[in-house]
């Protein structure tokens, strides 16, 4: 059984795809008397298999055993395209966080989209969703994680665009569509340049040639960046992050799962890239200021944002900005740790959102109150949730904080600073949202809003006894110090009751909506729209790619076109001109070609002479 378990441990991914294939008859409206409930039966079916599946996988690894599978995809004379699969705890772990994620963000869908003619469509795009997933917390070769990233992608882009009858739902999914392909476009270019110096693009043997590869200074430089463009944009890091705010155009069912564990598939692919970085010079530079710059600045952002969604979905930059800070210092370990506490608190909160939109049909801050006493399993989620992700003793995100910080004490004081910071602001974001919708007087929007039904509130409950549960799991797998400083754990409780006590105690004026001194404005909307990069890009990168445009359709159309058109007319009119020079005999084009020779000949003596 255990040996038949790591063979067949393949399949966990493909139970996605099943489940995705069996809902395509009420995807594609060819069944439409049953409406598309079946279909999303049939996919959380499958998905409940896959947990199953990897359940079984996760105890049998868990006492030790490991497998390599695989895939010979295409070989050649000094050419070997394959597909391998590392099964081992560590791996298990990751695919079983991905499909009981999915499992609870299927349930939960099953009331949000109710009514929705399109639920078995979005069933269809979660089961690609989860088996990409699946496949890169599986995967052990470069080739193959790239491929699942660009499924993921597209995957991605779909689901963001799921209700396309509306013009800023088009206008999000296309924008994260392109903002991704610029990242993948150069980790492509680094994936073809690491896998032709290395010979293999499995990552064990990509690791043996790290430790022996000696690589140009400026060949290294550009390698590097070019590894790490890929999951700056999965990721949403600067500058390559508005893709992720307005991805929030989507259900959010899907926004679920995007801010916990897609955006988490870029960084766990850097992740294992880190020993490569390792010997390409200025990577791990570029790692640490990307990620400090994303880390501040969207923490700001969150905090200015009066769309509930936004205002959660920015604090997913921030934490993966941290997980990009603990690849540059080579301490994989804090952005394991971070990535795993950051999930389980994200969806959390993403759910208790996702129940309040559901409930009152808005998720704009200023509209919202007092729905704390009307929605008490809502609101227990999101306190449970918000406490779990910034550093509050005992929960999760302490545990990973607590790690971060204890390593770079010594070393790296300013990196303690900035954590400290960053859980100062999202305690401050997080406090000032659940104020906001939770306290207060009720709002015309909420005065009548009731608890969600079952299939919203069994996800929410389930996750918040997970987020409750976290320290002792992690104890179980030994993850805990053994030893505390109880100075660190001082200045993470001081920094996360600071930013609690900050949000929830600063009354909000109404003059400060929109401040009538220009400077007070002036910061807010620098905020509010996030430092006008969308603004930089319109007067700079999308300016230069339509006056390109524009001349190059100028040249085709007055230089291309005339020059093509001018050969065609010649040619015609020669043609016409030579068939009444034309008399049938052979000797008359001899002759022709005599002379034509004797005169190339000429003009080639002349030039040589």
């Amino acid at each position: 059984m255990p040996s038949s378990l790591l063979e067949t441990s393949w399949w966990v991914p493909c139970y996605g795809l099943v489940g995705a294939a069996l809902t395509l008859p009420w995807a594609t409206g060819y069944v439409r008397r049953t409406g598309p409930r079946p279909a999303a039966y049939f996919n959380l079916l499958m998905t409940l298999a896959a947990f199953v599946h990897g359940f079984l996988l996760l105890q049998h690894t868990r006492n030790g055993a490991t497998a390599t599978i695989v895939w010979h995809w295409l070989q050649a004379p000094g050419l070997d395209l394959s597909f391998s699969l590392l099964i081992n705890s560590v791996t298990t772990s990751a695919m079983e966080l991905v499909t009981g994620l999915s499992i609870l963000a299927q349930i939960f869908a099953l009331g949000y989209l109710e009514k929705d003619w399109g639920l078995a469509r979005f069933f269809a795009l979660m089961g690609f969703f989860e088996a990409a997933l699946s496949g890169i917390a599986l995967s052990d070769s470069l080739l193959l994680s790239y491929g699942l990233l660009e499924v993921l992608t597209l995957s991605t882009y779909l689901l963001i665009g799921f209700w396309y009858a509306q013009p800023l739902v088009v206008k999000a999914a296309r924008d994260a569509f392109l903002t991704k392909r610029v990242g993948d476009i150069l980790l492509l270019m680094g994936v073809v340049a690491v896998g032709s110096l290395a010979g293999s693009y499995d990552f064990p043997a990509l690791y043996d040639w790290a430790e022996t590869a000696h690589l140009p200074e400026g060949w290294g430089v550009l390698l590097g960046l070019a590894l790490i463009a890929g999951p700056t944009g999965k990721c949403a890091q600067v500058p390559l992050h508005l893709w992720l705010d307005e991805a929030m155009e989507g259900p959010n069912p899907a926004s679920i799962m995007r801010n916990s564990v897609v955006v988490a598939a870029g960084a766990y692919i850097l992740i294992k890239l880190q020993p490569i970085l390792v010997i390409c010079p200025g990577a791990n530079a570029a790692l640490i200021l990307i990620g400090a710059v994303t880390a501040i600045s969207e923490s700001l952002v969150a905090i200015a944002q009066i769309d509930i969604k936004r205002a959660l979905s920015h604090s997913t930059s921030v934490y993966l900005g941290l997980v990009f800070i603990g690849v540059g210092t080579n301490w994989t370990d804090f952005a394991l740790f971070v990535l795993l506490t950051h999930a389980i608190a994200k969806a959390l909160l993403f759910m208790s959102i996702g129940s309040v939109i559901m409930t009152t049909n808005c998720q704009d801050l200023t509209e919202l109150g007092g729905l704390g006493g009307r929605m008490p399993a809502t609101s227990s989620g999101f306190v449970i949730g918000g406490l779990s992700l910034i550093g509050l003793l005992p929960l999760g995100a302490f545990w990973s904080f607590y790690c971060g910080i204890n390593h770079y004490w010594s070393t790296m004081p300013a990196l303690v600073v900035l954590i400290l910071v960053v859980n100062t602001l999202t305690a401050v974001n997080l406090t000032r949202v659940f104020r906001l919708v939770f306290l207060g007087a009720a709002q015309p929007k909420t005065r009548r809003a009731p608890e969600v039904p079952w299939p919203l509130a069994v996800p929410i409950v389930t996750l918040s006894i997970l987020n409750l549960l976290v320290p002792i799991i992690l104890q179980r797998v030994q993850l805990l110090p053994t030893t505390i400083n109880w100075t660190i754990v001082a200045l993470l409780v001081t920094s996360g009751l600071f930013g609690v006590l900050l949000g929830g105690f600063v009354t909000l004026k109404r003059s400060w909506t929109r401040p009538i001194k220009v400077p007070l404005r002036f910061v807010q909307d620098l905020l509010a729209y996030d430092f006008y990069i969308e603004e930089l890009y319109r007067y700079t990168v999308i300016w230069a790619v339509r006056s390109l445009s524009q001349c190059s359709a100028w040249v085709d159309r007055h230089i291309v076109d005339r020059i093509v058109n001018t050969t065609g007319v010649a040619s015609l009119v020669g043609g016409e001109l030579l068939k009444y020079s034309a008399t049938g005999q052979s000797q008359a084009y001899l002759l022709l070609v005599f002379v034509g020779v004797a005169i190339l000949g000429g003009a080639i003596a002349w030039l040589l002479l």
